[in-house]
């Protein structure tokens, strides 16, 4: 398919440079880190709510429900401000629910996805009363049936098709492989839909699919929304009732460096093609999307002090405050993070030294950046700020080296505030016994 290239965020849409001091929307990074410190995860309300915005509109027309991926950002007011827009939220895990419920999210826009959920939290989501479980495996499957019917209830139900599509993405975050743990077969569920009445707990409503993440071109989805269009209708003849909705997924990519992702747009008119009015439905369907990064990846960025520079011959160490435990895409996945300093000066300078970026952790692979050009002139409690933080940043944040993980910090406008205090020494330990 033709597809155009060009996306809605990239990593200073919402974070430029003003008066000389790079802001985010109008407050001054040396602010924030004057008044809550470093490292800091700084986020742009903006940010969030652009892209989801955009897929509102992209989506008009059809009876659709964003579900935000909190994965990939679970603050709290992270979750309030997407939720009080109209996004619905994407799971995968009963700790991921209770926040959801925490933030105030209707109960009626979550989705609860991921391959191993345990009885005791198909309970939590079941009495909370969930939109429905993407269910991926036949014993996952059973056991819902069961949890079910001992709470005297009907689980509403999606089962996840694996449509074996190659995403053409990192091969730790591609998802719609046979090699994939994700997700059933063709022939698996035409199985479990021809015994559906085996299956007294559960109520199944409709199909879903998720193929990867990071996804920088249409051309997989367009396979995969075409296989998962022709499986419904082979399950049409099979199933007492038609299905409700289907539940497409996320994955769209954001640009980090010089990536050209899809529009938002043009995703939008590739699912209006297989599902909307044009695409002729024997029965209409309810469209779920589940995006994550698509919303919170440019939204954000991770503020850093540098704290030492060791000069090496033709390279220097440039050695900052935050670690491979605040932000470990580079070191999980060698992922690409533009890295900028605040002052505006020191990007113009005419003196660059080639340098890594690395952190304080006891790893080698605490390495944010090799290679990048950086002002000779840089010095000691200087500002940096690492780019495209907003998604699988402070979510996977540890505490290795017993670090004290970052502070969270929310702007809007010209006013900030922080959403998540930093921890102490004492949040480190406790819960636990000497």
């Amino acid at each position: 398919m033709c597809e155009e290239q060009g996306t809605m965020t990239t990593p200073l849409d919402f974070f430029s440079y003003r008066s000389g001091i790079l802001s985010a929307e109008e407050v001054p990074l040396t602010r924030i880190a004057d008044d809550v410190g470093t490292p800091t995860y700084v986020y742009s309300t903006e940010g969030f709510l652009a892209p989801l915005r955009e897929l509102q509109a992209g989506l008009a027309g059809l009876d659709s429900l964003i579900c935000f991926a909190v994965k990939s950002n679970s603050n709290l007011a992270v979750l309030k401000l997407l939720s009080d827009a109209g996004a619905g939220m994407d799971l995968v895990s009963g700790g991921e629910l209770f926040r959801a419920q925490r933030a105030g999210v209707p109960s009626h826009r979550i989705v609860f996805s991921g391959v191993g959920k345990s009885p005791g939290e198909m309970a939590q989501a079941l009495e909370a009363g969930i939109f429905s479980f993407n269910v991926e495996s036949v014993p996952e499957l059973e056991v819902l049936n069961e949890v079910a019917i001992k709470m005297g209830l009907r689980a509403p139900v999606a089962l996840r098709f694996n449509p074996d599509v190659d995403a053409k993405t990192h091969p730790y975050i591609s998802t719609g492989l046979k090699k994939n743990k994700f997700g059933l077969e063709r022939k698996e569920i035409l199985a479990v839909a021809a015994g559906l009445h085996g299956y007294e707990g559960i109520e199944l409503r409709g199909i879903s699919i998720h193929i990867g993440s990071q996804l920088l071109s249409l051309k997989p989805l367009d396979d995969a929304f075409s296989r998962v269009r022709t499986l419904m209708k082979e399950l049409e003849p099979v199933l007492p009732e038609p299905l409700q909705f289907v539940d497409l997924g996320g994955g769209v990519g954001i640009r980090y460096d010089d990536e050209k992702p899809p529009r938002l747009k043009d995703y939008c008119k590739l699912i209006h093609k297989h599902f909307g009015a044009r695409a002729r439905l024997k029965h209409p369907l309810k469209i779920l999307i589940e995006p994550g990064r698509t919303l919170s990846g440019n939204s954000g960025v991770l503020l850093t002090e540098m704290m030492y520079r060791k000069k090496r011959g033709k390279k220097d160490f440039v050695v900052v405050d935050a670690g491979m435990n605040d932000l470990i895409r580079p070191a999980l996945y060698g992922s690409w993070h533009s890295i900028v300093p605040v002052e505006e000066r020191h990007r113009k300078s005419r003196q660059m030294r080639t340098s890594d970026i690395v952190g304080p952790v006891c790893e080698s692979s605490d390495c944010f950046a090799s290679d990048r050009p950086l002002a000779a002139e840089l010095e000691t409690g200087e500002l940096l700020a690492v780019l495209s933080s907003g998604a699988y940043g402070f979510s996977m944040s540890s505490n290795y080296n017993t670090r004290a993980r970052p502070a969270e910090v929310l702007v809007q406008g010209a006013s900030f505030r922080v959403i998540r205090e930093r921890e102490t020494y004492e949040d480190l330990i406790r819960g636990e016994n000497p």
